[in-house]
């Protein structure tokens, strides 16, 4: 059985809409699903890990790999930059890995100019005071930063019209099987079927 090239997923949502605890979930229950990690110049946290959490390089090395046009889409925040390597990411999917690029409406707008087949999630809260609890559940934040969050993602989740799907992360049980049904209903494309069942279909034609 020969695998087909995979699927790139654009996964969005304010913060405190739940999307990294439902990739996690996701990951963990289909472990050939990949997440895309990408390459910053922002120094290493306390309990992260090179590769796994990102590819920390240094300022020199990220520019010259924006120089060779490497970056799929990048971004500078807090005075660090963010980028995905489209080299990295093209070699998971050609290897028949579905990818999920973790972004902002700004990367994944970026994104889809470059690569118009990638399928786009949108993860919404179910209410604004949901997401204000969560916000403030964290206990990270002072309230001043945490109604600077509200007013960015009321901005951010205006752009929910520039996505494929979207799931509405109300119970976080029923939100995960929206997003394993999408990934499900993606791998059955005909399209993707003919490539992996190539041969019973010959057979059942014959």
């Amino acid at each position: 059985m020969t695998h087909s090239t995979g699927t790139l997923y654009i996964i969005s949502a304010p913060s405190g809409a739940g999307k990294s605890s439902l990739v996690k979930a996701l990951t963990d229950a289909i472990p050939e699903i990949r997440v895309s990690v990408s390459h910053t110049t922002r120094a290493m946290r306390p309990g992260e890990v090179d590769g796994v959490n990102y590819h920390f390089v240094t300022r020199e090395e990220f520019v010259k790999m924006g120089e060779h046009g490497d970056f799929l889409e990048r971004a500078e925040v807090f005075g660090n930059f963010y980028g995905t390597s489209q080299s990295r990411l093209q070699q998971t999917l050609d290897e028949g890995h579905d990818l999920i690029l973790e972004i902002d409406w700004q990367g994944a707008e970026q994104v889809r100019k470059l690569m118009p087949q990638a399928r786009s999630i949108f993860i919404l809260p179910p209410s604004l005071q949901a997401l204000h609890q969560r916000l403030t559940n964290r206990g990270q934040d002072s309230d001043e930063i945490i109604d600077g969050r509200m007013r960015e993602a009321v901005s951010e989740m205006s752009h929910y019209v520039e996505y494929d799907y979207l799931i509405i992360n109300d119970d976080f049980a029923h939100a995960l099987d929206d997003l394993k049904a999408i990934f499900r209903a993606n791998q059955l494309q005909q399209k993707r079927q003919q490539v992996c069942f190539g041969k019973l279909l010959a057979e059942l034609l014959g």
